[in-house]
């Protein structure tokens, strides 16, 4: 069993450098696992969550939305930020689900956690297959913009795999519900 306990790294003191509305900035000093010290930038984020809603016709619900750093409209799974530190993944999966497409669903499957960024950031992003669906309306926050998109689960899963659709979040969540679902098998990932 390998001991990864000579990778540690210690915090010796943090310091809030920005604080924004969604992404929070600290400047740690650290000691690393040779006794040297060092300083690690890192973005504190309360988490995630992604899902993979499918119908019972195996049609992916995906959206389309303009992400301003990256300047372009991108495909993605319905998904947002947990609302503060105490609210349940699960909870935030079914929010956000119902505010973005106006679904709700009768199954989940937990398609396990998704750390984007761990190099400089700290979230956490929990992903969901859900199934059993029922349409309804949009519930959009003001500032928020997209269109809802209904795509048989293989072109989905094409797409990932060809690099048309490029969101982490979006190509690690239907990797895992194609391989739950039988598109893939674990052996063929």
């Amino acid at each position: 069993m390998l001991n990864f306990n000579n990778l540690e790294e210690k915090q010796i003191s943090s310091k809030r450098i920005f604080d924004g509305n969604i992404l929070h900035v600290a400047l740690d000093e650290i000691e690393l696992p040779n006794g040297n010290r060092a300083t690690r930038e890192y973005i504190m984020h309360l988490g995630a969550v992604g899902i993979v809603p499918v119908t019972d016709d195996g049609e992916v619900i995906i959206e389309h939305q303009f992400r301003y750093p990256l300047h372009s409209v991108i495909t993605e799974i319905p998904a947002g930020k947990l609302d503060s530190a105490s609210e349940a993944p699960f909870d935030a999966a079914k929010r956000e689900l119902l505010e973005e497409t106006g679904i709700t669903a009768d199954e989940w499957v937990d398609l396990g956690c998704y750390h984007p960024s761990a190099a400089y950031c700290s979230e956490k992003l929990t992903l969901y297959l859900a199934k059993g669906l029922h349409m309804g309306a949009q519930k959009l926050d003001r500032d928020e913009f997209l269109n809802i998109e209904k795509v048989p689960m293989q072109q989905v899963l094409d797409d990932v795999l060809s690099g048309a659709i490029t969101d982490g979040k979006t190509v690690c969540a239907i990797l895992r519900a194609a391989v739950h679902l039988g598109y893939l098998t674990k052996s063929s990932c």
